[in-house]
């Protein structure tokens, strides 16, 4: 007999009878209401579901299965976010003749996209599973494209990385002859992780409004907006941390953008889901997380607009840019996976779409026809 993890979610059998059903009288077709034609006949027993808050649920289960993502996930999505952001600013440092930003950027991004790398893999639970997953490519899936991305930023960041500590060492790194071949080639792979780094910051958003969890797909229209916003003050904020206030102007301008994006697109989403949708992202502790991101956004916002060009209130501004995005990365990994545990978030809202649509005279498609 095999044993799983499911097998919790069985109800209790009892044990069989010993000697074949010897003595047990098989009843008629009539007997079970087919041979008469009275009613229909009955092909399986009867059975009976565990009601919770008025909804049938298979075992007392909840509708949707929520993955099984943890702590690591949500590391993850913040170093990812981190890692992007830092990208594009390193690219507009060096177009800008900023070094010290463009190293401190360079180095970040490289750090951000190897340690969640790790945080992946920690999820994943084997290495060889990362490696699984590059087998294909599938452009309909964000996670087979996010995969892909993840290990040409990652490679490309660790290029521009090597060139920076060479730099910084005086050329003691013992390159050799790759040295040559790595200065020039640093035009075309700043251009590469310029390129990727949108969608390293944004992927992570597109993958949680692909499954069926009810707030993530309720989202899905503005989750990658929001990665994108909480990674560009998550960048700007980490460079701040980092670089002299006289060549951190680029950060200070994309984490005030980044703010601004990030408190628009969480109020925007809001707005659009079904107040049951909506629930887990404003209480219990998602909720909480997410009000504190909120509060940290705008206090470091107006800490970089008033007192950027002070080293202090720029590093304390960069820090509470860099713990409010995290606290979003946090809040709305735990939202979805709350929102899955009450049935009420699925059967509701599909409801409430599905009369809002033939109360707009749609009646001839798929969804409206159904039942």
């Amino acid at each position: 007999m095999s044993v799983s993890e499911f097998d919790a979610d069985r109800p209790p059998q009892q044990p069989r009878r010993r000697g074949g059903g010897r003595g047990r009288r098989r009843r008629s077709l009539g007997e079970v209401g087919m041979g008469d034609g009275s009613r229909e006949g009955a092909v399986v027993e009867d059975v009976e579901f565990e009601r919770s808050d008025e909804y049938d649920s298979y075992y007392g289960r909840p509708v949707v299965k929520a993955p099984p993502w943890e702590a690591p996930i949500a590391v993850y999505l913040f170093l990812g976010g981190v890692a992007g952001g830092s990208g594009l600013l390193a690219f507009g440092a060096q177009c800008t003749g900023r070094p010290v930003l463009r190293r401190n950027a360079r180095l970040t991004a490289l750090g951000a996209v190897g340690l969640g790398t790790v945080a992946l893999i920690e999820d994943l639970g084997r290495p060889e599973r990362f490696l699984n997953m590059m087998r294909t490519v599938k452009i309909t899936s964000p996670m087979s494209l996010g995969t892909w991305v993840v290990a040409g930023y990652g490679t490309v960041s660790g290029v521009l990385a090597a060139l920076e500590v060479d730099t910084l060492t005086g050329e003691r790194v013992p390159l050799g002859p790759l040295r040559t071949l790595l200065r020039g080639v640093e035009g075309p792979v700043s251009v590469a992780q310029a390129g990727l780094a949108p969608l390293l910051a944004s992927y992570t958003g597109a993958l949680l409004g692909n499954t069926v969890v009810p707030t993530w797909e309720a989202g899905r229209g503005h989750l990658s907006y929001l990665f994108v916003s909480s990674a560009s003050l998550a960048a700007g904020g980490a460079a701040m941390l980092s670089t002299p206030v006289a060549e951190a102007g680029p950060a200070r301008l994309l984490a005030t953008a980044g703010v601004a994006g990030d408190v628009a697109s969480m109020h925007l989403m809001k707005e659009s889901m079904h107040p049951l949708e909506r629930e887990p992202l404003e209480t219990g502790r998602a909720g909480a997380m997410l009000k504190w991101s909120e509060r940290l956004a705008i206090a470091g916002g107006i800490g970089t607009l008033l007192g950027g060009r002070n080293r202090w209130i720029a590093a304390a501004s960069g820090a509470a840019l860099l713990a409010s995005s995290a606290l979003t990365r946090f809040g709305v990994l735990e939202a979805g996976l709350e929102s899955a545990k009450d049935p009420r978030r699925v059967i509701e809202p599909q409801k409430a779409r599905l009369a809002a649509r033939r109360a707009a005279g749609i009646t001839d498609d798929s969804i409206t026809t159904v039942g």
